[in-house]
């Protein structure tokens, strides 16, 4: 298994007969920010499925359609929330693309793949979209999206704990399911609250290996978080990430 960190909250997983591409854009869309991360080229022979969890401009490009010609058997699981009706589609000469998208919304179960081996399975997202669980090839993924506590300082008690109490309750569904590999936010624009929402997800999934993400290119967040929490259990599961486009493997 090879799992690329594109950029931002992008991954690229490639197992022996599927590969899975989390929330890609291209770097340019962003004002402000140079994400220089870029799509590797996949096998045709493989089962090749993009996810897109919501409309944000750093999650989700409509450009990703136009791999419809270059991989005839592609798959888009988009949230229902960036629906593109076919006017527009086709509007934007994305019409090839089209017929290969499923629309999801939250909280349902989906399978895909030729013999439908790919269970997919949303969470409802307290920001927009959804979350994923992706079981597919024997081992479940958990991408976040923009599921996360998003606590802000001077926001207030009514608007903080509100987005808590809904960050707690998705997470509970995770709870009696392990997960192979997670992508879970770590965002330093929370400030004191960074390192909150990814202690209580590891608090409360049980995940091999864990994927910092939503970073805005300062991977300094990861060894900061690593040297104040003291639990070794948590530490040795998370991944360094130090640039865009770095690859790990994995037996």
């Amino acid at each position: 298994m090879k799992i690329t960190f594109v950029h931002h909250s992008c991954f690229v997983v490639e197992l022996e007969r599927t590969v899975l591409i989390f929330d890609y854009f291209q770097g340019n869309r962003i004002d402000g920010f140079s994400f220089t991360g870029v799509l590797p080229q996949f096998d045709p022979e493989k089962e090749i499925c993009f996810f897109a969890s919501h409309k944000h401009r750093d999650h989700f490009d409509m450009d990703i359609l136009k791999l419809a010609d270059i991989y005839p058997g592609i798959r888009y699981v988009i949230s229902k929330d960036a629906k593109m009706s076919p006017h527009f589609l086709q509007k934007h000469g994305l019409s090839q693309g089209a017929e290969h998208i499923t629309y999801v919304e939250a909280e349902k179960s989906y399978r895909f793949g030729t013999e439908e081996t790919m269970e997919v399975r949303t969470l409802r997202s307290n920001d927009a979209g959804v979350a994923f669980v992706v079981t597919v090839d024997g081992r479940t993924f958990y991408h976040a999206g923009d599921l996360h506590n998003w606590k802000f300082e001077g926001v207030g008690e009514l608007v903080n704990g509100k987005m808590e109490r809904e960050y707690k309750r998705q997470l509970r569904k995770l709870e009696k399911q392990h997960i192979d590999v997670a992508f879970v936010v770590l965002d330093p624009r929370l400030g004191a609250y960074t390192n909150l929402g990814m202690s209580q997800f590891m608090q409360s999934v049980d995940a091999d290996v864990i994927f910092p993400m939503h970073m805005w290119q300062d991977y300094s967040v990861i060894p900061t978080y690593k040297k104040l929490c003291d639990n070794k259990a948590y530490t040795d599961r998370l991944q360094e990430i130090t640039r865009e486009n770095q690859t790990f493997e994995f037996p």
